[in-house]
């Protein structure tokens, strides 16, 4: 039997990078966001390959999930599926069914998230930023008497060798230094979206700090931030 790893996270926050760095591993499979369309089908929301989407994965939340257990059910012992996921693509979804896996959380300062959010939606609101979900699925982990994983993209990108390492301890896994790096280009796990959203990270072959930029925020998204802000205080401390 294998395990089922969750990285949830909201958008922006380095997700990708990091599926990609576990993809290095030598006893690890990795899955783009497989509730992409679940989360389309029930929310209408628009996104860029919207269509696309919806015709690539079911759109059934609940039988994902069901089957992403029998998946890692069946891996040879030793084996992990890590999944890259998307909190907010959980609405709707039982969350009892992320019984058997292990979740943990991945954050961004809300400020630098927003601003990259709005290049792809510039409607965004705190729904799409996932927070509200990230710190309910916190607030399950403490309720089941555990206390959440929670990786800030910040502190990972400060020193990616050295917190890689903890992470995976933390996951149980052992450190493995060929996460540090990856090839360029796309990907054959990448999610048909890809070419949306993805542009920057194919760029990529490891790790890098976001290039400062002067992305000022309109009214309306200045309000969606002060509510970010006090869900990503609220989610650092229900790790602290």
């Amino acid at each position: 039997m294998g395990r089922w790893i969750n990285i949830w996270s909201g958008p922006r926050n380095i997700s990708t990078a990091l599926m990609y760095s576990f993809a290095q591993r030598a006893d690890t499979d990795v899955l783009d966001e497989p509730l992409y369309a679940h989360y389309l089908a029930t929310t209408g929301r628009e996104h860029p390959g919207r269509d696309d989407v919806l015709a690539a994965q079911p759109h059934d939340g609940d039988g994902v999930l069901r089957a992403l257990a029998e998946t890692a059910a069946a891996l040879p012992s030793g084996r992990v599926l890590v999944c890259k996921q998307m909190a907010h693509h959980l609405v709707g979804v039982d969350r009892s069914l992320l019984a058997p896996a292990t979740n943990v959380l991945l954050t961004r300062d809300p400020g630098d998230m927003l601003r990259s959010l709005s290049i792809q939606l510039p409607d965004a609101t705190l729904a799409d930023t996932g927070l509200e979900m990230l710190v309910a699925l916190a607030d399950d982990i403490v309720t089941a008497g555990a206390r959440p994983v929670v990786l800030d993209s910040a502190v990972l990108l400060a020193d990616p060798p050295t917190v890689l390492a903890g992470f995976c301890e933390s996951l149980g896994l052992s450190a493995d230094p060929a996460m540090s790096s990856w090839p360029a280009g796309p990907k054959p796990y990448d999610g048909v979206w890809a070419e949306h959203w993805y542009e920057r990270v194919w760029a990529s072959t490891g790790f890098a700090r976001p290039e400062p930029r002067d992305r000022t925020l309109d009214e309306r998204l200045r309000a969606v931030l002060t509510e970010a802000e006090l869900l990503h205080t609220r989610l650092l401390a229900l790790a602290a």
